[in-house]
């Protein structure tokens, strides 16, 4: 069988995903023939080592209207038996067979203020449309959680039994940790990733600010570019925190996985203060490096993290400043959540969740 992966996301956040799915295709399934699609500007990022994988360009920009039009006709060109569509976006007037990966309602729940006004509006009215169409003519729908799963159920009004979840999953580190010299010796929070208004920067930076009180070198380590158009929102952040005169905190921009991997497991606690996520992996990344994790109790999280994880109400600044404070201070819980982060990176598999993709692809082709 010929089976197609849109792979155009794989340089973005949610990339990981179709990284990890592709290297363990390849150790999977050495039969059927994979076209792996991705834009030009991303031909080179991921190498196949299988003969049966190829990768091919498909420059077409998510939600635009070459994507609707140009794309469907690339793909009636490509004539594959199988499509797996690894976000929502997609040509809604294709009709051949595919399997559609959803990882969260972000997109019609939120609004991001580093995007256009009206361009973001327009896109959420599109993607209202795009979502429920994608879920009712994909032969099966997959997740990362129980929890996104009910919510597409509810929000597409399709069968329950052809929403899947294939759980996610964290690497473990696979380089020797490499020193971030600015804070070594330091005390700090940190928290790795997109700064968008759901991931509620802002209430964390206040709750930090607090704890200046009574730990009064205690500083915030905010990872993620601050550049670029991916940046827009950090930099934001940053302007903000500067225009306030917030204190020790701490804008990296960009750092490479081997000093990330340093930051996890020097640090007093790692935050995850998100309002609405699909799994959550930077939370378990961290305790894959040893740090102990504070999360956010809303949405999907305390599925993923179990009882990994200190719980905050992420609307309350307090709660959240008073969770902080119980971890920093008594070592007992410290060690306890590094052990059960430990033992809940366990149960994840990137393996497992791309034999489950793939059992997917096969029922899909019956």
């Amino acid at each position: 069988m010929h089976i197609a992966i849109d792979a155009r996301i794989i340089n973005s956040s949610t990339g990981r995903y179709v990284e990890r799915l592709l290297h363990y295709l390849q150790q999977i399934d050495t039969t059927n023939h994979y076209s792996v699609l991705v834009q030009a500007k991303d031909e080179t990022f991921w190498t196949p080592t299988n003969d049966n994988f190829l990768v091919k360009v498909a420059d077409f920009d998510n939600y635009s209207f070459a994507e609707q039009t140009k794309f469907k006709q690339f793909l009636d060109n490509l004539k594959p038996d199988l499509v797996h569509f690894c976000m929502p976006q997609q040509p809604v007037l294709y009709t051949g067979r595919t399997v559609t990966t959803i990882h969260d309602l972000t997109l019609l729940q939120t609004y991001n203020s580093d995007k256009n006004w009206l361009v973001f509006h327009a896109k959420q009215l599109v993607g209202r449309f795009v979502f429920k169409r994608v879920a009712r003519k994909s032969r099966l729908v997959l997740t990362g959680t129980q929890y996104v799963r009910g919510e597409v159920i509810k929000y597409t009004g399709v069968s329950p039994e052809k929403v899947i979840v294939t759980l996610e999953a964290a690497d473990s580190p696979d380089s020797a940790p490499e020193t971030y010299e600015p804070m070594v010796g330091q005390q700090y929070l940190m928290y790795v990733g997109s700064q968008s208004d759901y991931k509620n920067i802002r209430r964390l930076v206040k709750a930090h600010q607090s704890l200046l009180v009574s730990h009064p070198e205690l500083k915030l380590v905010l990872v993620g570019k601050t550049t670029g158009i991916n940046g827009k929102s950090a930099a934001r952040n940053q302007t903000w925190v500067e225009a306030n005169d917030y204190k020790n905190v701490i804008f990296t921009g960009f750092v490479p996985d081997s000093q990330l991997t340093w930051l996890y497991s020097h640090a007093a606690a790692y935050v995850f203060p998100s309002l609405m996520e699909g799994f959550g992996l930077p939370g378990l990344e961290a305790m894959a490096a040893g740090a102990p994790v504070l999360s956010s109790n809303a949405t999907c999280l305390p599925e993923v993290y179990g009882e990994a994880a200190e719980y905050f109400d992420p609307l309350s600044v307090d709660d959240m400043a008073n969770a902080i404070e119980r971890v920093i201070n008594d070592q007992d819980l410290r060690k306890r959540l590094v052990k059960r982060g430990h033992e809940q990176v366990k149960k994840y598999s990137w393996r497992r969740m791309a034999e489950q993709t793939h059992q997917a692809y096969m029922d899909a082709l019956k």
